[in-house]
């Protein structure tokens, strides 16, 4: 069905659309031949790969593939207007003050949007009002408050290949971060873009992207040129007023760059507008942090679940912080982990003394009342910062005196420093105090925004538009008594504006200067010169009133803009403060302790336990140590499904990087050496859109540690080999684990169901059994979670099964299968004099030897038998031999 609906232009033109704004909607006439399709189609080729949000008066339409995408993508009504070749044209729209929230849809869908706007006044327009667009929201760019997520990054991210390198170039346009790097590797790329997880990828049409990357989100392609080296260096000067690179510490950084050139140009052509809060770039190098694969952040859980609950996560468990800026800095730290010891005992310090007198308390309620100034001062930057915005900063300048205070109690040398960042601005604040009002609406464009008192020919403006109730009323009553007709009304509607209403039964008391307006039924309404003057008056008073606010409003972001530096190193050290505060107070809640770096090979964690499950478990958490030094570098575990294996290997990697992020730890102590690279191999997952098995996945993710892991990095390899036949598995098992201990050396946590790994410990110095504690209880098993040495005695692979609901007659099967198997594979043994296979595979106590020196029983035997069975004995040992 034709949706029937009359496009209304804005109140405040005066203009009601004529026939040639509808031309294109005629059925009979070409569409190619109206001017307004000609305009919307040469708009509309200028960008091709975005959605035109094409502004006809009270709505944004789309036609054609557009309309039929936002139609499915956002499940509103396609329709139909006018003909192209003979087919209806798709034709779908959406209210304009509406639009936020539907841009939002799309944009979550990876959708980029172009915003075209009429820019030209509809009552002096000829043709087509004119119409260009004024900005494009895609993934990587967007800064409206309401399209973001308030508590983490929202990345736009250029990749770039220049001499076999990787280049990235990182921006969060909603804070003005730039950040360069270089890889020398795909696998190192490949970890960083799982880091940065951008909402955005720009990469070159030319450049073939790793598999990996194929199937992400926000993918958009850019012509070659955009990454020519040359052109993206002069951008780079250009933007910074800059004489060369040197200073950025990026001029031997071709790759990164190229990346960084075709991302400002992006931006540029994106927000139409210059991009003054990008003041600098900082150049990160891979060897400042710990590396982590894209596997480890998923398999550790850092701020995602399989389930979607972030409470279940660590950034979940460990983010209480007061402010969004604080979280989304939470949220770097625990993706960046970082090397550099002075800088993360410097964080130690900063926790330790907030500690003392409780001071990170009074420091976290005040915080409590800081806003996101760092996306706001973006906004001002780009001048899409709305009222409510400068309220939210006025509120935080205001408290920026208390947290100077409070930070004084504290003689630790990097608080000071935050507290000299946390600059007064009283010259901004008394600007916004004397400007903005104390609840303004949530537009510009809808006025009451600048305060009384603030401009003087603005309060002019408004006094003339405000008092217009009484002039009516004071004009009402002269009228009357000059007419004598007591019922007389001077009124003013939207449509016909001001007026004098008669009844038809006074209609013979009318003056002769009253002029004829409207009929009604019943009465006539009349103007008089007089009353038109006023009605000119105060109509041209009200729009210059919106006029002139939305230039004074314009003239204060500029001014605030002029501060955006000083704004910018404020919100910094806000997040950063957050962050400490929020690991003093996770210290004090959680019982966590200080931990110890050192340049000593080894990791040494005593009472450890898993920050997460501990806080969501209903029972006691059970803590254990765990010791690595340079004699010390293989543990292999054993025990029991369910017993803790994987609890115990994640919290060791979790303390780990809590440690590295200037964290205190859920220990009663640890001390750790020098840690490169942390590497989980945990888990049984498929790859089903790239074709890749379960067990392909796990080769893959174990040929990637074998590859890259070192003697200073921390592994975690959870049943390798389990995707396979028995003895393929436990072959690869047994021959990852050889040469991580012989040629990587490397802390390795190898937890198996391969009993026969429990061997390695006694052919490799550097290797040691541990296992996780279990007892049985009748047909029950009780699991106590404690790590103890040696191997574990059984499996319990069949109490397991039980405790998980598996149907008894299923369990009674499997025992008798199992008491089968057993039987076999004796008899094989006895049978079989080829035995001499390496000890991984078979054990002395299962020599047919032994077996018949058990079934002797040597009270029975005669002396003539008794040296039978003895020769018998000897020739069997000779035999095995």
């Amino acid at each position: 069905m034709l949706r029937q609906r009359r496009l209304a232009w804005p109140n405040h033109s005066g203009h009601t659309p004529t026939d040639h704004d509808f031309q294109y909607m005629s059925k009979d006439q070409p569409v190619q031949h109206t001017p307004m399709m000609q305009q919307y189609l040469r708009i509309k080729s200028q960008h091709p790969d975005t959605l035109l949000f094409y502004r006809m008066g009270d709505f944004y339409e789309l036609f054609f593939d557009d309309a039929k995408k936002a139609a499915q993508l956002l499940d509103i009504t396609l329709t139909a207007r006018g003909h192209s070749g003979g087919q209806p044209i798709p034709m779908a729209g959406i209210p304009y003050h509406a639009a936020e929230n539907y841009i939002g849809r799309l944009l979550k869908q990876g959708e980029s949007i172009a915003i075209c706007e009429q820019i030209g006044d509809p009552a002096k327009s000829k043709g087509p009002v004119e119409r260009k667009v004024v900005r494009i929201v895609t993934p990587g760019t967007v800064t409206d408050e309401a399209l973001l997520e308030d508590r983490k990054d929202n990345l736009l991210v250029a990749l770039a290949v220049f001499d076999n390198c990787y280049g990235l170039a990182t921006l969060d346009l909603g804070s003005g971060k730039f950040v360069l790097q270089q890889q020398d590797t795909e696998t190192q790329l490949l970890s960083e873009i799982e880091r940065l997880n951008p909402a955005e990828l720009l990469y070159s049409e030319d450049t073939a992207l790793p598999a990996a990357l194929k199937e992400r989100k926000g993918l958009c392609k850019r012509p070659p040129w955009h990454f020519d080296l040359d052109s993206c260096r002069q951008l780079i000067l250009k933007q910074f007023n800059s004489h060369d690179l040197k200073g950025f510490g990026c001029e031997q950084l071709p790759a990164a760059i190229c990346a960084a050139g075709c991302l400002l140009q992006y931006v540029r052509d994106t927000q139409q507008s210059a991009l003054p809060h990008i003041q600098g770039i900082r150049v990160e190098d891979s060897d400042d942090s710990i590396s982590l694969d894209a596997a480890s952040r998923r398999n550790l859980e850092l701020d995602s679940h399989p389930s979607g609950q972030l409470q279940y996560t660590l950034l979940g468990v460990l983010d209480k912080t007061a402010t969004a800026m604080g979280g989304r800095c939470l949220r770097r730290w625990i993706h960046r982990p970082l090397r550099d010891h002075a800088i993360v005992n410097g964080r130690y310090a900063c926790v330790a003394s907030l500690l003392e007198n409780q001071l990170y308390r009074d420091l976290q309620s005040s915080l409590r009342q800081v806003g996101d100034i760092e996306r706001i001062s973006s906004r001002i930057a780009l001048k899409s910062a709305r009222p409510r915005d400068l309220l939210v900063l006025r509120q935080t300048l205001a408290i920026l005196p208390v947290l100077q205070t409070q930070l004084a109690d504290s003689e630790n040398p990097h608080l000071e420093q935050l507290r000299q960042a946390l600059r007064e601005q009283p010259h901004m604040l008394d600007l916004l105090q004397r400007a903005i009002i104390d609840n303004p609406p949530v537009l510009i464009r809808d006025g009451g925004v600048i305060a009384p008192g603030y401009h003087p020919e603005l309060d002019e403006l408004r006094n003339l538009s405000q008092n217009a109730d009484q002039f009516l009323i004071d004009m009402e009553l002269r009228e009357r008594a000059s007419t004598g007709i007591n019922n007389l009304k001077v009124n003013y509607n939207r449509v016909h504006g001001y007026y004098i209403e008669i009844s038809n039964t006074q209609a013979d008391k009318v003056p002769a200067h009253y002029t004829r307006k409207q009929t009604l039924k019943g009465a006539e309404r009349y103007i008089t010169a007089e009353l038109k003057s006023f009605e000119d008056k105060v109509l041209s008073a009200r729009e210059k009133s919106l006029s002139f606010e939305k230039a004074l409003y314009d003239e204060l972001l500029t001014t605030l803009a002029a501060s955006l530096l000083d704004l910018q190193l404020c919100a910094e050290a806000l997040a950063e403060l957050d962050v400490l505060v929020n690991f003093a107070e996770r210290a004090e809640t959680l019982n966590l302790s200080q931990p110890v770096l050192d340049r000593e090979p080894g990791i040494t964690i005593v009472a450890g336990r898993h920050l997460v499950v501990e806080q969501l478990s209903s029972i006691p958490f059970v803590a254990n140590d765990l010791d690595f030094s340079d004699e010390r570098r293989m543990l292999v575990i054993t025990g029991p499904n369910m017993g803790g294996k994987s609890t115990y290997m994640r919290q060791a990697a979790l303390i780990v990087l809590l440690a590295h992020i200037g964290c205190f730890v859920p220990a009663q102590s640890l001390r750790c050496g020098p840690i490169d690279k942390i590497f989980t191999r945990i888990g049984a997952s498929d790859d089903l859109s790239s074709g890749r098995s379960t067990f392909m996945v796990e080769m893959s993710e174990t040929a990637n540690i074998l590859h890259n892991a070192t003697s200073n990095s921390l592994i975690l390899m959870d049943e390798i080999g389990r995707g396979t036949s028995t003895f393929d598995g436990l072959s690869l098992a047994w021959a990852c684990a050889d040469y991580l201990a012989r040629q990587t050396r490397a802390y390795t946590l190898f937890a198996t169901h391969y009993f026969e790994l429990t061997t390695l410990a006694e052919e490799q110095a550097g290797i040691h059994n541990i296992h996780l504690d279990a007892m049985e209880h009748g047909d029950k098993i009780v699991f106590l979670h404690a790590v103890k040495d040696g191997p574990a005695s059984q499996s319990y692979g069949l109490q397991v099964a039980a405790l998980a609901g598996v149907p008894q007659s299923v369990i009674a099967n499997a025992k008798s299968k199992l008491q089968q198997l057993e039987n076999t594979a004796y008899i094989e043994q006895q049978s079989h004099h080829e035995v001499n296979q390496l000890d991984l595979f078979t054990s002395r106590e299962y020599h047919p030897a032994v077996v018949l020196l058990e079934e002797i029983d040597p009270d029975s035997l005669s002396p003539r038998q008794a040296l039978d069975e003895l020769y018998r004995l000897k020739k069997m040992l000779k035999e095995w031999q």
